[in-house]
């Protein structure tokens, strides 16, 4: 039994769900979402990150807007849509039953 693998797929699965609750609070360069995940031992690399920036936008859960940068071109800054918002909210709903459930079942 590989646990790395095991905690790697839990992690893949909660991804999408962490970058919106990120972008709840403010619009976010791809390099401080990729920071913020990092120090919350939630290892992901661009290669990783920009699909699904990627699918998000072309589901109309994201949308950008491009930032003036004192350390070059422009960068491009995520946020959440309104129905990313109504979206993210939903999946709290989801995480708030799954953590419910799991508690549960970990009391029995």
């Amino acid at each position: 039994m590989n646990i790395d693998n095991a905690k790697s797929q839990m992690r893949k699965g909660m991804i999408e769900y962490c970058v919106m609750l990120l972008l709840r609070k403010e619009a976010c360069y791809t390099s401080d979402i990729i920071t913020r995940l990092k120090e919350a031992s939630l290892i992901v690399v661009e290669g990783t990150l920009y699909p699904l920036l990627t699918r998000l936008k072309k589901e109309g859960l994201l949308s950008y807007e491009w930032r003036e940068s004192t350390q070059g071109p422009p960068r491009k800054y995520y946020l959440l849509t309104n129905d990313g918002e109504e979206f993210l909210h939903q999946l709290d709903e989801v995480w708030g039953d799954l953590t419910n459930s799991i508690n549960h079942i970990k009391q029995k």
